[in-house]
């Protein structure tokens, strides 16, 4: 599975606007932002770096005004990690992962709050887009702005073959939502599962997530996994079948 992941990790990138390949790894770069969370590199399963290919991954994102960053699973390519820290890259995170298939997954029976009827839906116009973007937003404490570009983004998932799916406010808006990459290797990264503060604890989480993680399995996926912020969220994920299966790694270069 940890090879599973990593591939999916490759994969995704190579998706991105303008991927670049360069000693062992792919860097997944987007030219409409600068954001370090969407312009990051992986390692290619195995991948045994020199020193000079390290300075080459470094050289791509400093021609592009972007700060070097890597998010990739230790374990499917054990000579990386050295490599890195020989170039001055430290610890930004470390985050464990959760794995849910099929055969685990377990979908809350009228949400999975106290007022129950949880309906989640996917985004159909580009309002709805805007009010996930907004929510995820606020969910996140303002870790991002939201923007047409957030929302842009959030579109291009659903038309690329991954999915949105989010439950609508009382008010028309979004009170939380999540979102789904499209599948590559057998499997796919569930992620950005936010609730607005004030919607908090009416089982949101547990409904989209399970939503997204049924809708990826009918389209034929054998696993869906994610990253997980604490001990409250996992517990939402266990409950509707995520299990632990590994860790992955953040790394960055300042300066």
């Amino acid at each position: 599975m940890h090879d599973n992941v990593q591939n999916f990790a490759v994969a995704h990138l190579l998706r991105r606007p303008a991927p670049v390949e360069t000693g062992g790894f792919v860097a997944g770069f987007d030219p409409a932002t600068d954001s370090p969370y969407v312009n990051y590199a992986t390692p290619f399963p195995g991948a045994e770096p020199a020193d000079r290919d390290v300075t080459a991954l470094i050289r791509a994102f400093r021609e592009r005004g972007l700060r070097p960053r890597l998010e990739f699973a230790p374990d499917a390519a054990p000579a990386v990690e050295p490599a890195l820290r020989r170039a001055g890259f430290r610890t930004e995170a470390v985050h464990d992962y959760l794995v849910c298939t099929p055969a685990t997954l377990v979908v809350p029976a009228n949400g999975d709050g106290p007022d129950g009827g949880l309906a989640v839906r996917a985004p159909r116009t580009d309002e709805d887009y805007r009010a996930v973007d907004t929510a995820l937003s606020e969910a996140f404490a303002g870790e991002f702005g939201p923007s047409e570009a957030g929302a842009a983004r959030l579109r291009r998932t659903e038309e690329q073959g991954g999915a949105v799916r989010f439950v609508r406010a009382p008010d028309g808006t979004c009170a939380g939502g999540a979102l789904c990459s499209a599948p590559a290797e057998d499997t796919a990264e569930l992620a950005g599962v936010g609730t607005r503060p004030v919607y908090r604890g009416r089982g949101i989480a547990a409904a989209v997530t399970a939503a997204l993680a049924a809708t990826t399995f009918s389209r034929g996926t054998s696993s869906v996994w994610l990253e997980y912020s604490g001990e409250g969220s996992r517990r939402v994920y266990e409950r509707v079948g995520f299990r632990p299966r590994g860790t992955r790694l953040y790394l960055t270069l300042e300066g």
